[in-house]
């Protein structure tokens, strides 16, 4: 397979306790033999270059990032098709034009089962709305991020699934480099 960029997005910057900073991570991948990787934003995301964003790359990474940062690591990897067809898959375009900010993309380990979106979707009180997207769930918040119920923990435990959210900008901006790799 030829090589190709692939997204890395961390859970957390937090690790055990301390804000992982940027050029630590861009470090710890240096030293896991990816050559050249590119950070964007402080909040954990990546682009290097390897042959698949496949499970098994992100089982690895968090692997060799848990032992150079001394603490657990999750992270999930995009390669540039999959990341395109979460941009065109966006169920809120007028969102994503208007107020990207409010506009999130939680990226999950496995695609979300239909019956757990909907038990999302129940539980939620507010005017946020949901969409399961591939291997992701978009999320709508037309008020606040900052002071909404419906937080990642709330899509985590009601999809039964981990993963990790980004605003629509930050999407794009990764989308961007992709691209561009």
């Amino acid at each position: 397979m030829s090589p190709l960029p692939v997204a890395v997005l961390l859970r957390a910057v937090n690790l055990a306790g301390r804000r992982l900073a940027m050029a630590d991570f861009k470090s710890a991948l240096v030293e896991l033999g990816y050559e050249a990787p590119r950070t964007l934003g402080a909040s954990g995301n990546a682009v290097v270059t390897a042959t698949a964003a496949t499970s098994a790359l992100e089982a690895e990474l968090e692997t060799g990032l848990g032992r150079a940062f001394k603490a657990p690591v999750e992270l999930v990897v995009r390669d540039p098709a999959q990341l395109a067809a979460v941009v065109q898959g966006n169920p809120f375009p007028q969102m994503a034009k208007d107020a990207p900010n409010h506009l999130l993309v939680m990226f999950l380990k496995e695609e979300p089962a239909a019956e757990a979106v909907a038990a999302l979707r129940a539980k939620i009180a507010g005017p946020e709305e949901v969409e399961a997207g591939p291997a992701c769930l978009y999320v709508r918040y037309p008020e606040d991020i900052g002071h909404s119920k419906l937080t990642s923990a709330v899509i985590e435990r009601a999809l039964r699934l981990r993963g990790t959210g980004r605003n629509w900008n930050t999407v794009a901006k990764l989308a961007d480099m992709l691209a561009v790799a």
